[in-house]
């Protein structure tokens, strides 16, 4: 798995969310309702999809329980044209660790190398 960090600018993203835990991985259906309307989308700025954690408190390393948003999305131009039952969110601008994954959306090894392995130097 290859690791950068980046600094991002502001990015508009617009897909779909929903909110899960490391126990109760609900992945496979986010992207499964996902990937049929991927091109109701039709302000792409490219053709990436994004997947995303969003945590509203700080992350507990083990808490296999806590909930975040887990969002499958693309990048757009602006927010004009939202499809009907997507989101859209504004990921800040600055400093993120970005991690390029090609797998199975419910292999949790990516998860372990980067909390148990990369956090823990």
């Amino acid at each position: 798995m290859e690791l950068r960090i980046e600094t991002l600018s502001e990015k508009k993203l617009v897909g779909k969310r929903l909110t899960m835990s490391l126990t109760d991985n609900k992945t496979s259906i986010l992207w499964q309702t996902f990937m049929p309307r991927r091109r109701e989308i039709h302000n792409n700025v490219t053709n990436e999809l994004i997947s995303m954690r969003v945590y509203n408190e700080p992350l507990r390393l083990g808490d296999l329980n806590q909930e975040f948003e887990k969002w499958a999305a693309v990048e757009v131009f602006d927010f004009e044209n939202v499809p009907e039952k997507m989101d859209s969110y504004t990921l800040t601008g600055g400093l993120y660790a970005v991690f390029h994954y090609k797998g199975l959306s419910t292999d949790n090894s990516a998860f372990v190398y980067i909390f148990g392995t990369l956090l823990m130097r």
